[in-house]
């Protein structure tokens, strides 16, 4: 199935659509730098903004981190896991993968409320100040780890970001 043609392709990601990384690029490895990630996903999401708005575009880059968050839970962690375990597999993974440094500043059993820290964040560390938020794919991309672990759906969303002046991005999630 070729999937950047086939329609059904695009209405239903899984893990195996990536393919076999390591086996593609024996010479250039499975890493490639932030400047690339970036490039993509900054021109991406201009062309988006562009074509539909900007809050319709974030949407979208929100629906996607989910997709990804998601997928990336249930085929990288133990989802079994006890909470502490869970957070410190998914700290470890984060960091890996140079996504970033993740910590729990707090979390209420009760209702489902945590709130995250990333440092070094892939999508916006070293990015000029700009009074904004940008990390709403990371906003998914927390939502469908959450979710995954869970079995809750998680609204997440950015309080602090390096782009809006701090020095790690802050994220809260509540249960929907």
């Amino acid at each position: 199935m070729n999937v950047f043609r086939d329609e059904v392709a695009h209405k239903g990601f899984t893990w195996e659509r990536l393919g076999d990384i390591r086996a593609g690029r024996g010479e250039l490895g499975e890493e490639m730098p932030v400047l690339v990630y970036r490039l993509m996903q900054y021109t991406m999401l201009d062309v988006l903004s562009a074509a539909y708005g900007l809050e319709r575009a974030n949407g979208h880059f929100r629906d996607a981190g989910y997709v990804a968050g998601t997928e990336f839970a249930k085929n990288t962690l133990d989802l079994q896991a006890e909470f502490g375990a869970f957070l410190a597999e998914l700290q470890q993974a984060l960091k890996s993968l140079k996504i970033g440094i993740l910590r729990m500043e707090a979390f209420d059993p009760d209702t489902g409320e945590i709130v995250l820290t990333v440092g070094e964040d892939l999508d916006c560390s070293g990015l000029p100040i700009s009074d904004e938020q940008v990390c709403v794919y990371d906003e998914g991309f927390i939502s469908g780890i959450l979710g995954a672990y869970t079995g809750k759906q998680y609204r997440v969303r950015e309080v602090d970001c390096w782009a809006s002046g701090d020095r790690v991005c802050r994220f809260v999630g509540k249960v929907e």
